[in-house]
């Protein structure tokens, strides 16, 4: 058995078996090439006959296997100058397929087009030979990639890297570089040295350098022959390159111009390779005579005064140099120089004749621009080399009376605040003279106008130029002034210039905002069924100043106790932001201030009027309670009914009044039954009989149905006390049940009331049970059961002898007008802590 092969027997359709070999297992031709395997046939007979046979299995190869180096760096040295064909190093690949699989061929892979240049490598083999000569002083250093590459379909590749160092051989020969140094001139091979120079002094700087390596460039420099100089290393430092040296070439005897005039000095330099290599270089010396002697001024400083405004080409001074030398070392020529204190060459204003000394200007001079020249005059001999003396000229431009007055503006601008004190300083100007002396005193006044008063008005100080204000102004008036201002100077003949000025005067906050629109008098009707944000009015107002000062802010700051009204700050609308209630029919009077930005602030306070009802039926009511709301102090609110929350307090003393009438009522029947149970038990009385109608049963009442409303919304009529039900004792001092806070007027425990629809004969009850001390508060519950119609206290009252109150909507058939509201009331209809239904009302 294989376990990499399988035979499997298949029947074809003639009936026939056909074995067939599979493959079960994984191939790999590089572990194992080949396979031999029996095949055994048996037949079904019995005995059973059996043949076998061997067959041989060849893998064939697939591209698995890619070429591998043998290394991943190849480094090699190779000798700078090798002759074409040089081979250098083998690369080597093997790759573990056969065929075409396992043929390799070699390629440069990452390589510079100088690799590329210089080297060949062989596809075949993997040999590197050179293939142009490689000079190190180029490149010093070969480094690339080399890719092994076979034939396989796709082929598959590997790389290694190369580096190849080239190696220096002695082919360069040193260089000699003879360099200028100091003031001692050399100029194309020759250096000019005075006689007179100190021993050991450096005369040229020798650089001399090999581009060789190692010891191929170490070099040794000398001077060669008789000659009075030697080289000298410029510097003993460790880290200088061997194949780089300077040396100073210095004097090593005194020179003689009269012994030998020029001297040819020859330097040799060698390096150290083998065979050593050899340069030289030649400098030559020529020594020049001696010039000692300098010309000499009399003067080290030479000041001369020249005024301004001269003609070009006049004569400003003669400058004289003297010069102890002889012969050409004593002919002296004259120059212009810039002085060691300033920079500016004098060349473009003054100049000198070389010859005779004579300097001269060639420019108009102004002194106002420049007052003093100062430069140097070189006299230099024609000695060589030529030696020089020099002398400082300072010249001083004298003052003319060329210049006007000038003012540093022609317009001064300035800004003052208005309520200035008189004789206070608004503004400075300045004004300049360019001249010297009595050329620039300057005298200063102010230039009376055609049109205006500024002479009167302003002054001017002379010798500040500060401008003083006779008057205070005020902005609101005057918000700007303009004059002229003029300056004479005192040289002959005087000139004069003038200048504007403009005084600009800045507000204060000094005005208060005006409130132009709505005037206290008057006011807005405004519906009860406008919706919020409803624009109620606009206030308008102005302020005289400008600026901040005259940005105005509005607010409400009274008489919006109910956060009813809202004012934009900025544009003045106000407008309804609180939804209107019954409490608010009437008369509302807004206190709005409007303030300025200024500081510190300005304000004024307007009255904004607004009547909330649904029409204007009766303005001669509203104009009078405007009227009145004038004469009001503005600490105290008017909003709306004024009469609204009295009600309240009238209400809470009715019921007070009414559940201590019922207690009266109530003790009065307790004494009454226990009289009649008394004698009833003394006339056959059965205790615990009950009567056929208890007297304290209460009736049944159905607290679901509820009072019809007509088709207006109204309420249904009822009994004028049919929400009377419980009487409860509330506090003993029960003169306040809610937020009113209101004196009683007759006495304690009991309000002021009227009869209605009673006559001069009906009874009194409220009179009938005043008493001078307090009878306790009552508080009603609608919510309880009310009591049979029998025996219900109030329910046999007459009805002349029921009481209206000023509360809270208990009004009936009377038309009720307060100071600041006024209404129709219907017939009383109220559930005590129910809903309430608003009243219509009219003005």
């Amino acid at each position: 058995r294989s376990s990499v092969f399988e035979l499997q027997v298949a029947d074809t359709l003639d009936g026939e078996k056909q074995p067939q070999l599979i493959v079960k297992g994984a191939l790999d031709r590089e572990q194992r090439d080949s396979y031999e395997l029996s095949l055994r046939v048996r037949d079904g007979g019995d005995p059973a006959r059996s043949s076998q046979a061997i067959l041989r299995v060849l893998i064939t190869d697939v591209n698995d296997n890619s070429p591998r180096f043998e290394k991943s760096v190849y480094e090699a040295d190779l000798a700078e100058n090798s002759s074409p064909g040089t081979p250098i190093l083998q690369l080597r690949a093997a790759d573990l397929d056969v065929g075409v699989n396992g043929q390799i061929e070699y390629v440069f892979g990452a390589a510079t087009e100088s690799v590329r240049r210089l080297l060949r490598l062989d596809e075949t083999s993997g040999w590197l030979s050179v293939l142009h000569r490689i000079d190190r002083e180029e490149v010093n250093q070969l480094r690339f990639t080399v890719m092994a590459r076979d034939r396989g379909q796709p082929p598959k590749t590997d790389k290694a890297t190369v580096v190849l160092n080239i190696r220096d051989e002695n082919d360069n020969v040193p260089t000699i570089d003879i360099r200028k140094i100091g003031r001692i001139p050399l100029r194309d091979g020759v250096a000019s040295v005075a006689e007179d120079v100190l021993v050991d002094t450096p005369i040229a700087l020798v650089q001399v350098s090999d581009r060789d390596q190692g010891e191929n460039g170490v070099v040794t420099c000398t001077v060669v022959g008789d000659v009075p100089f030697q080289l000298k290393p410029a510097s003993e430092g460790e880290g200088e390159p061997q194949n780089k040296r300077k040396y100073f070439l210095h004097t090593s005897a005194p020179l003689d111009y009269e012994a030998v005039r020029d001297y040819n000095v020859v330097i040799v330099a060698v390096d150290s390779g083998s065979p050593s290599l050899s340069s030289n270089n030649s400098l030559l010396v020529r020594v020049g005579d001696t010039n000692d002697n300098p010309p000499v001024f009399s003067q080290a400083v030479l000041e001369v005064s020249f005024p301004e405004n001269n003609l070009p080409g006049e004569r400003v001074a003669t400058v004289v140099a003297t010069d102890a030398d002889s012969g050409k070392n004593a002919e002296i020529t004259y120059s212009l120089e810039a002085s060691p204190l300033s920079s500016e060459a004098p060349g473009g204003i003054f100049s000198i004749d070389p010859d005779s000394g004579d300097v001269s200007v060639q420019a108009v001079l102004d002194r106002e621009q420049r007052d003093t020249y100062e430069f140097q005059v070189t006299a230099r001999d024609k000695g060589v080399p030529s030696l020089q003396g020099s002398t400082t000229v300072v010249v001083r431009v004298a003052d003319r009376n060329d210049n006007e007055p000038r003012f540093m503006q022609d317009v001064f601008t300035f800004y003052v605040k208005e309520n200035l004190q008189p004789n206070s300083p608004v503004g400075m100007v300045t004004v300049m003279d360019f001249d010297k002396g009595r050329n620039a005193e300057l005298s200063l006044s102010i230039q009376p106008g055609d049109h205006d008063q500024a002479a009167s008005i302003f002054s001017i100080e002379n010798d500040t130029g500060t401008i003083f204000s006779t008057v205070s102004f005020d902005r609101e008036q005057q918000t700007s002034y303009t004059f002229k201002v003029k300056a004479v100077d005192g040289g002959e003949p005087p000139r004069s210039a003038t200048a504007t000025v403009s005084l600009f005067v800045m507000d204060e906050n000094d005005n208060a905002p005006t409130v132009t629109f709505p005037s206290n008098s008057s006011y807005t009707v405004l519906p009860p069924s406008s919706n919020m944000r409803t624009v109620v009015a606009t206030v308008v107002a102005t302020d005289a100043d400008t600026g901040l000062n005259a940005d105005l802010n509005y607010s409400i700051v009274g008489g919006n106790p109910f956060k009813l009204f809202e004012i934009d700050p900025s544009s003045g609308v106000v407008s309804l932001v609180g939804k209107l209630a019954p409490k608010h029919y009437g008369l509302h009077r807004l206190v709005v201030q409007v303030n300025d930005s200024g500081q510190p602030p300005q304000s004024t306070t307007a009255l904004l009027h607004v009547f909330v009802n649904e029409s204007l039926s009766n303005a001669t009511v509203v104009e009078s309670q405007v009227a009145r709301s004038l004469h009001t102090p503005l600490a105290q609110d008017i909003a709306g009914d004024p009469s609204y929350e009295l009600s309240k307090q009238r209400l809470s003393i009715v019921i007070g009044v009414v559940a201590g009438i019922m207690t009266v009522i109530l003790l009065i029947l307790v004494v009454v039954m226990a009289r009649y149970c008394r004698s009833k038990g003394k006339h056959g009385y059965e205790a615990g009989k009950k009567d056929h109608e208890d007297f304290f049963t209460p009736q049944q009442h159905d607290k679901a149905k509820k009072p019809k409303k007509d088709k207006k919304g109204k309420k249904g009529k009822q009994p004028l006390y049919s929400s009377i039900v419980t009487v409860e004792a509330s506090k003993p001092n029960g003169q306040r049940y809610d937020s009113v806070n209101e004196k009683l007027s007759d006495s304690p425990g009991m309000g002021r009331y009227r009869s209605v629809n009673g006559g001069p004969g009906s009874p009194d009850l409220a009179r009938h049970y005043k008493s001078s001390s307090p009878l306790p508060t009552v508080q009603l519950h609608p919510q309880s059961p009310t009591a049979g119609k029998k025996h219900q206290a109030v329910q046999d009252l007459p009805p002349a002898n029921t009481f209206v109150g000023a509360g809270d909507n208990i009004s009936i058939g009377s038309d009720h007008c307060s100071e600041y509201s006024c209404q129709a009331s219907s017939k009383y209809s109220k559930q005590v802590r129910a809903q309430r239904s608003a009243l219509p009302r009219s003005a």
